[in-house]
């Protein structure tokens, strides 16, 4: 089902709300991935550019970015698994949804019935797509994600039918090459504008709260 389908299908079955499913998940991941990002780029590039001649040059830049997304993708997995799973249930039958309250209701849930190890599920994809993330920001960055975006959603989201990251790649591989490119377009439009106005209320932070920006 292609975006304004499934769409139109979630606002008839469950109302307008539901398109807002998981949007606590989304901000508590947003402010344990964003936040562990930034802070590890800005603070190891500052420390780099202390008494030299200027800023740390691009490739070291690059390193940092990676370095930072990779953290910060970890850091965020369950929050991301539990908003994973918060927007799968409006497609679930109702005795299959999991029915969480919100984000912290959702990740004690997960630790209690299923453990900690489950709470990390599509860590390995969730670390790599924020890596990509950071460096690529936009959407340079939806299009090298989105495989990994695809992998890490149904690894998230799975109930034991994928013994590990390469079996679920070889699973979607049967579905055809452009299974991994499913959802592109939503996941462009969300991004896209999402980095837009990171960097915008980024810079005006720095601006009022007395932080130099550095060019």
């Amino acid at each position: 089902m292609r975006m304004m389908g499934m769409a139109l299908r979630v606002v008839r079955t469950d109302g307008v709300l539901a398109l807002y499913n998981g949007l606590s998940a989304s901000l508590c991941r947003q402010m344990t991935y964003s936040l562990t990002r930034f802070a590890i780029y800005e603070t190891a590039r500052d420390h780099l550019g202390r008494g030299s001649q200027g800023p740390p040059p691009f490739y070291q830049k690059v390193l940092l970015g990676a370095v930072g997304g990779f953290t910060g993708g970890f850091v965020g997995t369950p929050a991301d698994m539990v908003n994973v799973r918060m927007q799968n249930d409006v497609k679930q039958p109702a005795h299959l949804r999991r029915n969480y309250s919100h984000a912290l209701d959702g990740m004690y849930r997960v630790l209690r019935e299923e453990g900690l190890k489950k709470l990390f599920s599509g860590a390995t994809m969730a670390s790599s797509r924020g890596a990509l993330v950071t460096v690529g920001q936009g959407g340079c960055a939806t299009f090298l994600c989105q495989p990994l975006d695809v992998l890490k959603t149904r690894l998230m989201n799975s109930q034991g039918e994928y013994r590990g990251v390469v079996h679920c790649a070889m699973e979607t591989a049967k579905l055809g090459p452009l299974a991994f490119y499913k959802g592109f377009v939503p996941a462009a439009i969300r991004l896209i504008p999402h980095t837009v106005l990171t960097f915008v209320f980024l810079e005006q932070l720095r601006k009022y709260f007395g932080i130099k920006v550095v060019t």
